[in-house]
């Protein structure tokens, strides 16, 4: 079986949202295409307490970019984004939501990140996504959404150390680019563990 992550698409990574992704909802169409040709659709959601220890605001004079070490981890200090129970955190309203199965909520400890829809970033702690997909004899997975340089790319290199066959939808992503280069770099370090980089048709064309 092959199944769809959908990776954050979320209000506030959206423009006009707190940490918006440029173009970030230009995702949202393909997605919904995409949806009818897999047998199973999850998505992911950062789902974060408003003392996230990942929020600049939540540090004495930090500010968003700096980076510090948070829970032994390198951690970049975010704007307040997807905070649980606000509008920034609820899927973009255009996002078709009725063939999505289960929503795997992330991010939710205070004292440290989680940017792959599998573990948090010290991979201590599982969001209950691999051990779904095994109960649902997945062995496929494809991977769309936001951020393409951090949520997508975590949430493809930990589905490759799961033993996942794992496909990036290339332009079904958005990225940050919070250096130049970033969203490259990010593909080839997915590419180097074995996920494939795919287009959205390509994906459609063998779905039909």
């Amino acid at each position: 079986m092959k199944a769809l992550i959908i990776v954050d698409v979320q209000n506030d990574f959206c423009p006009g949202g707190a940490l918006a992704v440029r173009e970030g909802d230009a995702v949202v169409p393909i997605i919904n295409a995409l949806q009818v040709g897999f047998d199973l659709v999850v998505a992911t959601q950062d789902w974060h307490p408003a003392d996230h220890l990942s929020f600049a605001a939540n540090h004495d004079d930090k500010s968003p970019g700096e980076i510090i070490q948070l829970d032994g981890q390198t951690q970049v200090l975010w704007p307040a984004h997807c905070v649980q129970n606000t509008a920034g955190a609820e899927f973009v309203t255009a996002l078709n939501t009725n063939r999505i199965t289960r929503t795997f909520r992330k991010g939710t400890e205070r004292e440290i990140d989680s940017y792959s829809g599998f573990f948090d970033n010290g991979h201590r702690r599982a969001t209950g996504l691999g051990d779904f997909l095994k109960e649902q004899g997945v062995e496929e997975i494809y991977v769309a959404g936001l951020a393409t340089d951090y949520c997508v790319k975590f949430t493809a290199l930990d589905a490759r150390q799961l033993g996942l066959a794992t496909f990036l939808i290339e332009d079904a992503c958005r990225g940050v680019e919070l250096q130049p280069g970033d969203v490259r770099r990010a593909i080839e370090e997915m590419q180097a563990v074995g996920v494939r980089v795919v287009q959205s048709r390509d994906v459609m064309s063998v779905a039909r």
